[in-house]
């Protein structure tokens, strides 16, 4: 069985190994590969992974051994899935991997935006500390996040556990119930509320949804209108949840005041 790994480097750096494919079969692995490659370094193929690379209708018609699409991340927008299912290529993806890296990261933004570590080094750096005539030296406005209210867009594994990171360092939880997986048993309040309440009270609002036709654009600029003027909005999933030009315009427009995507 030939195997092909079409953009692996994301995946595997250097610090691992693919042997454990080679139980399987022969298996090639590729750091990178670019939309005119795809097809001749799948071709004769039965399992191919892809990470971001595309496999569409057209490439996919050319590959008549392909049995198998194993996607190594979560979104699956990268494949036809209409076109393999019609085919009966099997495709998988990895949920649940990152949840921990996610929560990290979207906590990160939030305490970029409130402490403001990184302009505060950078000051320091340029001597304007020692150059105080203060022993304590701030530049700009540093906010608590205790107190402040985080709106989750998907309450899933991930929104679940930010939420719960969230409680735990004082900061109030509201969710969008159009859009929650489910009403789970939760160790930590919840306030359910519509979508655009959800982008209107946010202090700092978090897209931790799928992408599906009903969340394509979630944050588009009529919602993106009424948020604070100091909300931040978080988006760690899928890019096409944020509408690009309606929220480059909010930045502009100082409609909100930052994003970390």
């Amino acid at each position: 069985m030939k195997i092909t790994v079409l953009d692996g480097y994301t995946s595997n750096p250097g610090d691992l190994n693919w042997d454990a494919f080679e139980e399987f079969g022969e298996i090639t692995v590729h750091d990178r590969t670019t939309p005119d490659e795809v097809v001749s370094r799948c071709a004769g193929c039965e399992v191919v992974f892809t990470n971001k690379v595309v496999l569409n209708a057209e490439i996919m018609d050319q590959l008549l051994d392909l049995k198998y699409i194993g996607v190594l991340a979560t979104g699956t927008n990268v494949i036809d899935l209409d076109y393999a299912r019609q085919r009966g290529i099997c495709v998988t993806n990895i949920p649940g991997y990152s949840t921990d890296s996610v929560v990290q990261h979207i906590l990160a933004f939030m305490l970029h935006f409130s402490s403001m570590v990184s302009i505060h080094n950078d000051e320091v750096h340029k001597g304007e500390w020692v150059n105080s005539k203060d022993f304590c030296f701030t530049s700009g406005t540093l906010n608590e996040l205790s107190g402040s209210t985080l709106g989750i867009i998907g309450l899933g594994t991930i929104g679940r556990k930010l939420a719960r990171v969230a409680d735990a360092m004082g900061i109030k939880i509201i969710a969008a119930h159009q859009l929650s997986m489910n009403r789970l048993e939760l160790s930590y309040e919840v306030e359910w509320l519509p979508v655009d309440d959800v982008f209107a009270r946010s202090d700092f609002l978090s897209l931790n949804c799928p992408l599906t036709p009903e969340t394509e654009r979630v944050a588009n600029a009529e919602r993106l209108q009424k948020m604070k003027t100091s909300s931040i909005l978080i988006n760690t999933g899928r890019g096409p949840l944020v509408d690009e030009e309606a929220l480059a315009d909010a930045l502009n427009r100082g409609t909100i005041a930052g994003a970390g995507l």
